[in-house]
C-alpha cells in the first residue's frame, strides 16, 4: 500500500476518533447541563424525598369542659404501631411478625406482607392503648429489637360520662375530625395544627451515618368551656328517660334548660341517644337486634345508616313540631303588649267557634262559658285564643311571630338547626289565623320555643341561645367569649311581668298545675298537639314549657315527648311530671331559694330526726316532737335503725319506723298502686301498706279534685316499712 494512502487512512481514523470523542464529550456536557440546570431542582427534590421521610405528628384535640370545668370530652394519648421494613431482615422478620400478631390480635401473614414493603414507614395499627404499647416495648427489649418497629404518639377522643349530653357534644371520626354536635361545629378551633418528624434515610431506607432527625411540634387545639352544667344535665337526662319509659314514647323525647337572661343552655337532652365513645353502635337494643337479624345487603346497610343518623340527630334543634297551647303565652303576650286585652278582659267560650265555613272546637267540647283573658290562659281555651287572634289580625300577629324569632333560625352554635314553616301575614286567612293563635298549623323547633319563652320571662328580650361560653388556648387563656347581647326587645317589662303572673297562676291551679312546686313560683304552660303528617293514625306531641321563679325568672325549661303511647298523651300528664321532678332538683342546686306561702308552709314535709341508739321511750318522744308518729319492730331495748333515715324528708304527720334488733330491720312491705286516686284515697292506701307518701303537683296547690298520676317507686316493689313514696297529682278537668 502506498505511503500516501496510509497517511490518508490514518488521518481519516484520527478524524473519526476525534468526532467520536467530541460527540461523547458533547453528550456528557449536554447531560450535565440538563441534570444540573434544566432538571436540577427536580432531581434535588427527588433526592430529598428519597433521603428524608416526614411523619405526621397529630395535634392534641382541645378539651371540652362543662361550666364548672368538669371534663366532658378529652384526648388521651394512644399510639401508632409502625414498621420500618428496611430494618427488618429475614433473620428477625418472622420473630417480629409473630410477636406483634399476638400482642395486636392481628394475622401474622398480614404483618409479614407489611414488613416486605419498599417504604420507610408503614403503619399497621392505630389508636393503640398504653397497656398494649407497654407490651410491645417489653417484647422489643426482650428480643433485642432496636430498629424495625416504632411507636409514634397519637390521640384518641374519650367522653368520661358516656351518653351524657351526647347529642350536644357529638363525636369524632377515626381521623379525629368532628362529625356531629359541638365537635363538628367547633372542629377548626378544637383540631389544632399537626406537626411532623423529619428523618434522613439512605438508599436502602435505613438511617444515615450522621444523626439527622428534626421534630416540628404539633400545635394543640383550643379548648371549649360550655354553658352546660354536668349536674343539671344528669338530673334532666335521668327524669327525661323515666318519662320516656313511663309514657311509652315511640319517637324520642327532648328537653332544654336555658338561662333566660343570657341564653346559655344549662342542659340539653335527647332520649334515646348514643354513647359517643362508640357512636356507630345502635344504642336501642331492640332496634339493634332487628337490624342484626336482617340478611346482608343494601336494605340492612340502609337500615343501619338510618338508625345511626336518627340517634345522632339532636331533636332539640333539628326537629320541627306544632307547639300547641304552649304557644298561647306568645299570642297572649302579643295582645297584652298591644293593649288589646288585659287580665280581666271578658270572653265567652261556648266550646266552638265558626270561622268562615269551618267549625273549630275547643279541646273541651262543652266549653268554659264566661271567663276572663287570664282564666282563658289558665283553662287553655282555644276559643278564647281564636278571638284574641282575630283582635290582633294577620299583620300584628305576624309582627310578633317574627319578633319572637319564629321566622328565622336562632343561630345556636350547634349543627343541623332546622327552619320553621309558617304563614306570612298575607297568607294568614281567617282559619289559618285562628288555628295559629293557639299553636297549630305551623311548625317550629324546640330551641325556638324556649328562646321565645325566655323573652316572655326576662323582660321581653330575645336572647341568643348558645352552648359554648368561652374558648381557651392551650395555656388556658381566653381566646373568645360568647356574645350574650340580646337581639332585640320584643315586649315591655310590664307586659313580661303581667303575663308571667298569669302563667304562675296557670301552674298553681290551671292546666299547668302538674308542674307546681311549693315555694318556687313556677310559671308554666302545657301543650298537646296533633301531628298533621300522620295520616294512618292519630299521633300527638306532649310538651310543658315554663320558667321560675315567676317574679324573678332565672331559668326556663321545655319538655317535649313525641308520640306517647301510654295512658295519656296530654302535655299536663306526660311532660308536666317530668318538668316538676327536674325543677324540684335543679332549682335548689342552682341556689334559688324557696319562698313559701302560709298555706304551703302547713303542707311542707318534715325531716326525720336521728333516734338511733336511743331507748324506745326517748325515740318515741323525739319523733313526736318533730310532728311525726312512730312504729316499732323488734324485741330490743334501743333503736338500731330507722326508716326514713335521719334527715330525710317525710310528710308532716307521717310515720317513722324504728327497728330495735337486726332481724326486725329485714322486714319489708309491698308498695301498693297509688295512681288514679284522690289525695285522701292515696293516703289511706299508703297507711294500710305501711308506707309514707310525699305529695307533689296539683294536690299541693289546694285542689280537692286532684288525681294521682305518677309514683316514683313502682307498684309491687318490696321496701322497708316507713319508706317514702313520692306521688304526683294533676287536676283531672285540666289536662290539655
Amino acid at each position: 500500500m502506498a505511503k500516501g494512502t496510509t497517511i490518508r487512512m490514518w488521518h481519516r481514523t484520527v478524524f473519526v476518533l476525534l468526532m467520536m470523542i467530541l460527540a461523547g464529550f458533547g453528550a456528557v456536557v449536554f447531560n450535565l447541563v440538563r441534570l444540573q440546570i434544566v432538571e436540577g431542582e427536580t432531581l434535588k427534590m427527588r433526592a430529598v424525598d428519597n433521603q428524608v421521610k416526614d411523619t405526621v405528628l397529630t395535634a392534641q384535640r382541645g378539651t371540652i369542659y362543662d361550666q364548672n370545668m368538669k371534663v366532658l370530652a378529652q384526648s388521651a394519648t394512644v399510639w401508632q404501631v409502625v414498621l420500618e421494613p428496611a430494618y427488618i431482615t429475614d433473620k428477625n422478620r418472622d420473630l417480629i411478625a409473630a410477636g406483634l400478631a399476638k400482642i395486636l390480635n392481628m394475622d401474622k401473614n398480614v404483618i409479614l406482607e407489611h414488613s416486605k414493603k419498599r417504604t420507610y414507614y408503614d403503619v399497621i395499627k392505630r389508636k393503640v392503648e398504653s397497656d398494649v404499647k407497654d407490651q410491645i416495648v417489653a417484647f422489643k427489649d426482650k428480643n433485642g429489637i432496636t430498629n424495625g418497629v416504632r411507636l409514634i404518639e397519637d390521640y384518641k377522643r374519650y367522653y368520661p360520662y358516656g351518653t351524657l349530653a351526647s347529642t350536644v357534644l357529638g363525636f369524632t371520626g377515626t381521623d379525629s375530625q368532628g362529625l356531629s354536635g359541638v365537635e363538628a361545629e367547633y372542629d377548626s378551633e378544637l383540631t389544632g395544627v399537626s406537626g411532623k418528624l423529619v428523618t434522613a434515610k439512605n438508599a436502602i431506607g435505613t438511617d444515615m451515618q450522621y444523626d439527622y432527625e428534626q421534630e416540628v411540634p404539633a400545635q394543640d387545639g383550643h379548648s371549649l368551656v360550655l354553658t352546660i352544667d354536668e349536674v343539671v344535665q344528669h338530673i334532666l337526662e335521668k327524669n327525661l328517660q323515666e318519662g320516656l319509659v313511663d309514657n311509652k314514647v315511640q319517637n324520642r323525647g327532648c328537653a332544654i334548660i336555658m338561662n333566660v337572661k343570657t341564653g346559655g343552655i344549662i342542659a340539653m337532652a335527647v332520649k334515646g341517644d348514643f354513647d359517643p365513645n362508640d357512636p356507630f353502635t345502635i344504642a336501642d337494643k331492640t332496634q339493634a337486634d332487628v337490624i342484626a337479624k336482617m340478611p346482608d345487603g343494601a336494605d340492612k346497610t340502609k337500615a343501619l345508616k338510618d338508625a345511626q343518623q336518627a340517634q345522632w340527630r339532636n331533636k332539640c334543634v333539628s326537629d320541627t313540631y306544632q307547639p300547641g297551647s304552649v304557644f298561647k303565652m306568645i299570642t297572649g303576650a302579643s295582645a297584652m303588649e298591644e293593649n288589646l286585652v288585659s287580665e280581666n278582659t271578658p270572653f265567652n267560650c261556648p266550646g266552638s267557634l265558626t270561622i268562615g265555613d269551618r267549625v273549630i272546637h275547643d279541646w273541651r267540647r262543652g266549653g268554659f262559658g264566661h271567663l276572663t283573658f287570664a282564666q282563658g290562659i289558665c283553662k287553655s281555651s282555644n276559643v278564647v285564643f281564636m278571638q284574641v287572634g282575630q283582635m290582633l289580625g294577620p299583620d300584628l300577629f305576624f309582627k310578633y311571630f317574627n319578633a319572637f324569632g319564629f321566622t328565622s333560625k336562632t343561630g345556636i352554635d350547634l349543627p343541623g338547626e332546622s327552619r320553621s314553616l309558617y304563614y306570612t301575614a298575607s297568607q294568614l286567612k281567617p282559619v289559618e289565623l285562628a288555628t295559629s293563635a293557639f299553636g297549630q298549623s305551623f311548625t317550629i323547633t324546640p330551641i325556638q320555643m324556649i328562646t321565645a319563652c325566655a323573652a316572655v320571662a326576662n323582660g321581653g328580650y330575645l336572647v341568643r341561645p348558645h352552648v359554648v361560653d368561652r374558648i381557651l388556648d392551650s395555656n388556658g387563656n381566653i381566646v373568645k367569649t360568647a356574645d350574650t347581647t340580646p337581639k332585640r326587645q320584643v315586649i315591655s317589662k310590664d307586659t313580661s311581668h303581667r303575663i308571667s303572673m298569669i302563667l304562675q297562676q296557670d301552674a298553681t291551679d290551671g292546666t299547668a298545675s302538674s308542674g307546681y312546686i311549693p315555694g318556687y313560683r313556677i310559671a308554666g304552660k302545657t301543650g298537646t298537639s296533633e301531628k298533621q303528617e300522620i295520616r294512618t293514625s292519630k299521633e300527638y306531641i306532649a310538651s310543658y314549657c315554663g320558667f321560675a321563679p315567676a317574679d324573678d325568672p332565672q331559668i326556663a325549661m321545655l319538655v317535649f315527648y313525641d308520640e306517647p303511647h301510654g295512658s295519656s298523651y296530654y302535655g299536663s300528664q306526660v311532660s308536666g311530671p317530668v318538668f316538676l321532678k327536674t325543677m324540684t332538683e335543679v332549682l335548689p342546686y342552682l341556689g334559688v331559694e324557696p319562698v313559701y306561702t302560709d298555706e304551703e308552709m302547713k303542707k311542707l314535709d318534715a325531716q326525720a330526726p336521728n333516734v338511733t341508739g336511743l331507748t324506745i321511750a326517748e325515740a318515741k318522744n323525739k319523733v313526736f316532737q318533730a310532728g311525726l308518729t312512730s312504729q316499732f319492730y323488734g324485741s330490743g331495748e334501743k333503736v338500731v335503725s330507722q326508716v326514713p333515715e335521719p334527715g330525710k324528708s317525710i310528710p308532716k304527720g307521717g310515720q317513722v319506723v324504728l327497728f330495735t334488733d337486726q332481724q326486725s330491720g329485714k322486714k319489708t312491705v309491698v308498695v301498693p298502686d297509688l295512681v288514679g286516686l284522690t289525695l285522701a284515697q292515696a293516703n289511706e292506701r299508703a297507711a294500710s301498706a305501711g308506707i309514707n307518701i310525699s305529695v307533689t303537683g296539683a294536690a299541693l296547690s289546694g285542689s280537692t279534685n286532684a288525681i294521682s298520676k305518677l309514683q316514683d317507686i313502682s307498684e309491687g316493689t318490696k321496701v322497708p316499712p316507713g319508706t317514702v313514696v313520692t306521688v304526683s297529682f294533676i287536676e283531672p278537668s285540666q289536662v290539655e
